[in-house]
């Protein structure tokens, strides 16, 4: 059997970035028609290719537009590669833009009911752990008020305490152990590295380079889009820094 968690296999992603300024819809129908509409070709990810082993934890080092965030969405299936492919081995849970799936109009209650069957939990299974979330998210007075009147931080909060109700097999974490005040980061990184002590799969984009090396064992660097260095995180966090000095 193979120990192999995650395959990333020759990925690129590419993006068609719009040259003109387009100021509405129908602006857009009409160039588009009149084929107008000229692109730049963006590639955020070029020939990426790393496997990651069952347990370890891995944290994605980068700049800003190094395409963290766009591999993360590759591997959580968000985005199909343009190139490549990406095998799984485990039920996955992605960390990614916390509440991104929230109604707006619906309370925060009913939104534990949507966002809970969008990430593949019964109504049942809800129902039975909805206290434990309220207790998690600290958000009891808020529950019945429409989340369009929540903070950010509010949002991230809910959407945290909804998402890590099960441990995963591979869990993908995109700068949530950010969110909240220092009591909720803290309490959300207990929950995680409680997550960790099960053998579950990481991997992990954070700008905190002291938190990589505290959560990770391995790390990566991405550089606009390709892939630099992969190995232990005592390594690659020396390399990191020689680039960020």
């Amino acid at each position: 059997m193979s120990d192999t968690a995650i395959k990333v296999d020759h990925v690129g992603m590419k993006f068609n970035l719009s040259k003109e300024k387009v100021d509405n819809l129908k602006e857009y129908i009409i160039k588009t028609l009149r084929r107008e509409i000229h692109y730049n070709e963006f590639w955020a990810l070029k020939d990426v290719n790393f496997e990651v082993q069952k347990g370890d934890r891995v944290g994605i080092l980068g700049l800003n537009g190094a395409g963290k965030s766009t591999l993360l969405k590759v591997i959580a299936g968000v985005f199909k590669p343009t190139e490549g492919s990406v095998e799984k081995h485990g039920k996955v849970v992605p960390l990614l833009e916390l509440g991104a799936g929230f109604d707006r109009q619906y309370t925060g209650k009913e939104n534990v009911f949507l966002y809970g069957a969008m990430l593949g939990y019964s109504k049942k299974f809800l129902a039975e752990k909805y206290e434990e979330i309220v207790e998690f998210s600290e958000l009891g007075d808020f529950m019945d008020v429409p989340i369009q009147n929540y903070s950010s931080g509010m949002k991230s909060r809910l959407g945290f305490s909804i998402a890590t109700l099960v441990a995963p097999k591979i869990l993908i974490l995109d700068e949530v152990l950010s969110v909240g005040d220092a009591k909720f980061k803290k309490k959300s990184e207990k929950k995680v590295m409680d997550m960790f002590d099960s053998g579950v799969t990481v991997l992990f984009v954070s700008h905190s380079l002291a938190q990589v090396e505290r959560l990770c064992t391995k790390a990566m660097i991405l550089d606009h889009g390709k892939l630099l260095t992969y190995g232990d995180i005592g390594e690659v966090a020396e390399e990191y820094k020689k680039m960020i000095e």
